[in-house]
């Protein structure tokens, strides 16, 4: 299994740079970032996690400037999003973005997208949270054109363009894995449709993961990669995912100064 770590890099902790370096120096895989545009101030949407939103999901720094610092600063590092809000984004510039940092990286970036959960954040974006989902998989399915076709084009209900050119291609072939977020009962059939692998959030609908990866493989009619998001630093939790069929690994870690991060990341390090 590859082992990551999933996080908020925000104004007030380590920076992207440092953060990248101390990862690839302790043998950590991969590291993908959080993403939150704003936050509304007059909130309606519960946040999953419970009552009151921490303070991090405030200060979000943009996801592909922190990559791009990240990725410049090592040179094996995987660098992702987990997870980019795809429904608040222009597909024609997301595929840019993505593309850009797979070059600057030299093939190391992963798109891990999801619709969210802040249905006033992404009304301010003018998405309709009804039609999210909809929304969500043309603009996955029209960035993956941009990536392959020399002449990209796309018409569908909420993305529609004519034959444009689209460069820099990505350095991966066929392109960077876009990974689904989620564990919803509608989740397999984006993930099978036009995902190349399934991120979930531990703890959050994974009670029977073994069972799930088998069904997903199996829908599929392939070996789709799964990395669980936000794992437990256990190891009993990292034996019981490695014989679930998992892939990858992303161990949560709370956004702090450097100094406590360099900690916490010695810590996990024991771990791998």
């Amino acid at each position: 299994m590859e082992f990551g770590v999933s996080t908020f890099v925000t104004d007030d902790g380590i920076g992207p740079a440092a953060l990248g370096r101390a990862l690839e120096e302790r043998g950590f895989g991969s590291l993908f970032v959080a993403e939150h545009t704003h936050i509304p101030v007059k909130r309606e949407s519960p946040w999953p996690g419970g009552d009151e939103l921490p303070r991090h999901y405030y200060r979000t720094l943009d996801p592909f400037v922190t990559l791009t610092a990240a990725a410049t600063a090592t040179e094996r590092l995987r660098v992702g999003t987990g997870i980019a809000l795809i429904v608040q984004r222009d597909p024609i510039l997301l595929a840019n973005e993505v593309a850009s940092l797979d070059l600057v990286s030299g093939g190391r970036a992963v798109l891990g997208v999801g619709a969210g959960w802040n249905r006033e954040e992404m009304r301010n974006h003018g998405t309709e949270p009804k039609t999210r989902m909809r929304l969500l998989r043309e603009r996955v399915l029209a960035v993956k054109e941009l990536w392959t076709k020399d002449e990209a084009e796309f018409h569908g209900e909420f993305v529609d363009f004519d034959p444009v050119f689209s460069y820099p291609k990505p350095v991966q072939d066929p392109h960077p894995p876009v990974l689904i977020g989620g564990a919803g009962p509608t989740t397999f059939d984006r993930v099978v449709e036009f995902g190349d692998g399934w991120m979930p959030i531990f703890g959050r609908g994974t009670d029977a993961l073994a069972a799930q990866v088998a069904e997903l493989r199996e829908r599929a009619g392939r070996r789709v990669p799964v990395t669980v998001f936000a794992v437990p630093p256990k190891p009993e939790v990292i034996e019981a995912l490695g014989a679930a069929g998992v892939d990858g690994i992303l161990f949560n870690l709370p956004t702090e100064p450097e100094d406590g991060t360099l900690a916490r990341l010695d810590r996990l390090a024991g771990l791998l």
